[in-house]
Formats: structure tokens, sequence, C-alpha cells
């Protein structure tokens, strides 16, 4: 059974729970202080009634619309929503996605809340979108997301890059081991080379979990392999020394298996290439810390 939001609309799959979702809706409302806008409150009767409607203004994906949803039925229960475009769909500049009627106060006092989370929303799907099609223009490697995200939106950032077509990476720290530069350091400090580094964590977590290991150097990448790491993470290396090390890994029974991810400084200009080198995943911080806000406007029209 699908999953539906506070006002009884099925929730896309994989969208963010309605409870949380309306948590997040009303964090924002209340940063705003929209329930004490001085200004609609001065310059509007409650009882005047107003329509108004969604409109992207440069070409993306369509990410948020139960959230702007949730916004709206917050500020007035009054408030109807009638869906145009789907979630997910590509749209070109001067779409019509949505359109809303009631009581004209609340939806001015909203409209800020709803146009920030959609267009950040739609911003990091569309970039998502992508990055997915100049990835695939090199190989077959999934493009995943990072824990590099917006305090407090991460649930929010992390669907619209699904909605995009990438995939997400361990949600929180407690997700995944992803051993990096700093905690090799530490136990290269205490003479812990790392293959016994990764047989110390082996013993230490459930085995339900994947054990990843940063390298920056082929060195570093074909001991983790060897030591027994699931995933090794090749940060910022070149796609020929990529190239290489997993060829190599590939051919040697006991580490074929191995996935390997490529991470640090990807751009749109350099995926293909990367996927070129036959990774598994390329991780790209840009999804959710770079990602342009989509233009979309809510042309209000007072009755």
């Amino acid at each position: 059974m699908q999953a539906e939001d506070s006002g009884g609309h099925v929730l896309p799959s994989g969208h963010p729970a309605a409870t949380l979702v309306a948590e997040i809706v009303a964090r924002a409302l209340e940063e705003d202080r929209a329930g004490f806008d001085v200004t609609t409150q001065s310059t509007v009767p409650v009882d005047q009634p107003g329509e108004a409607t969604l409109l992207y203004k440069e070409a993306g994906v369509v990410c948020g619309i139960a959230v702007v949803r949730e916004v709206f039925r917050q500020m007035s229960a009054a408030i109807e929503m009638d869906v145009i475009v789907g979630e997910g769909a590509w749209v070109e500049p001067g779409t019509a996605i949505a359109e809303l009627r009631g009581p004209l106060a609340p939806m001015l006092s909203g409209e800020r809340v709803a146009l920030n989370l959609l267009q950040r929303m739609s911003g990091t799907a569309t970039m998502a979108h992508r990055y997915v099609r100049e990835a695939a223009r090199g190989g077959t490697a999934r493009v995943v997301d990072t824990r590099k995200t917006t305090p407090g939106l991460r649930a929010l950032e992390r669907y619209a890059v699904r909605t995009g077509g990438a995939f997400n990476h361990r949600n929180t720290l407690e997700d995944g081991v992803l051993i990096k530069d700093n905690h090799i350091a530490a136990a290269t400090r205490r003479g812990v080379s790392p293959g016994e580094l990764i047989a110390e964590v082996r013993a230490r977590v459930p085995h339900t979990l994947r054990i990843e290991v940063e390298a920056d150097t082929p060195h570093l990448a074909r001991a983790a392999a060897a030591g027994g790491a699931d995933v090794v993470l090749l940060d910022n290396m070149p796609p020929d020394m990529m190239q290489a090390i997993v060829a190599e890994a590939r051919a040697n029974p006991r580490t074929a298996g191995v996935l390997f991810e490529a991470s640090g400084g990807v751009r749109i200009e350099t995926i293909a290439a990367i996927a070129g080198t036959g990774v598994d995943l390329i991780s790209v911080g840009a999804l959710t810390h770079s990602a342009p806000a989509l233009d979309i406007s809510l042309d209000v029209r007072p009755a």
C-alpha cells in the first residue's frame, strides 16, 4: 500500500515520510514567521479569495509537489491544489505544473517557503538528471550523492537526487563504514596497516555493513582491495590511473568482486571519462551542495 500525505494524496515511491515533511515545513514556516505576515495581514482581507499558478521559468525536473502541498495545507486547509504535471517529469520553460485556489492571504504568506523548497528540490533533481545523462555516455557507473547536504533538508535533497535518476550514498554515519585518510593516518600512527585496520573493523561491526576504504594512491588502493575492503574509493585520481587500478583488480580472482568508487572534483565535463574507467560508482558532492535553485514562480491572481 502506497503512503499518503496528511491530505490523503498518494506520495511518490521513495518519498520522505509525510510526518517528516510536515516537520520540515513547519520549521520553515516558523523560521519565516509566516503566521505573522504583517504586510499581508494589514493589506489583504481574510475573506478575499485568489488563485495561483506554479510556473517553471526554466527547463528542469519537477520535484517537490508534495512539499508544496504541505506548505499550503499548513497555511490553510481551505487552499486547494490541482497538479497538472507529475513529479519527476522533465518540463520546458513556461510550463504550469499546478493550480491553487482558496483564501488569498495564507497563499501569499506561504509563497516564499513553498518556492524555496520547490526551487531547491527541482534544482537538485535537475542537476542529478544531467550528471546521470553525461555519465551514461561513458559507461554504466551509478552516480551517487554524498553527505554534503543542507542541515535539516537532507531527506528532501536525497529524495530529489533519486527523482533525478541518481542514487544515494550512505545516509548517516551509522549506515556504513567509510575509512578515510584521517582514520588511516590515526591507525598508521599506532603501527596498524590498512589491511590490519580492515580486519579490526570487520571484527567489530555487523556483517551487514559494507566496509569502504578511501585511497589517494594506487598503492593504498591495492592494499585496501587485497585487505578485504568491499569498496575502494579512488580519491582525486586521473582517469588513466583509475582505469589501471580497476583493470588490475578485475584480473585478480581475489579482488575481482571489489567495488570501486570514483570521488573528488567530479564535474559534468569529466564524468563521462570517469565512467569510462570501469568504476562502479561515481560520487558527486555537487548534486546537493552546488545545485542551483530552479527558476520557478507562483503567479497569484486575486479574485
